[in-house]
């Protein structure tokens, strides 16, 4: 009796296991589907946005639209953002190439940053203001 709820308990928890895993096959295969989508349409139409922005407007349009049950997609995309500082090191490391032509551009970079970022700000307060009357 003892041994058969042993058993019970451990393919129960081999099951769990195994549908975790795979709810972060389904999470990561309907990223990836649309990110390829995204570079299929970018690389058809040539349009100057990056496919993966694209992919990422699929992904938030089909969401959005309620065709993929968000929580369909959590589970990766939690991953992700988990570990996102990791994916920033590959970047980092390319700039470092390129640090004597970000070095030659500080002012122009830095003014475009502070004039965009103000820009931002600027728009959010007054989307903010019209909607809180």
């Amino acid at each position: 009796m003892w041994r058969r709820s042993q058993n019970n308990c451990m393919m129960n928890s081999q099951f769990d296991l195994f549908e975790g895993f795979m709810k972060y096959i389904r999470s990561f295969a309907i990223i990836f589907v649309c990110l390829f989508l995204g570079k299929g349409i970018q690389a058809l139409t040539g349009v100057a946005i990056p496919g993966s922005i694209i992919g990422m407007l699929i992904l938030f349009a089909v969401l959005s639209m309620g065709l993929i049950p968000s929580h369909w997609a959590k589970e990766g995309c939690h991953l992700l953002i988990r570990h996102m500082a990791l994916l920033f090191v590959p970047v980092g490391v390319g700039l470092m190439d390129y640090l004597d032509l970000i070095s030659t551009n500080t002012l122009p970079i830095l003014l475009s940053t502070l004039g965009s970022s103000l820009v931002v700000l600027i728009v959010i307060g007054v989307a903010t203001h019209h909607k809180e009357k």
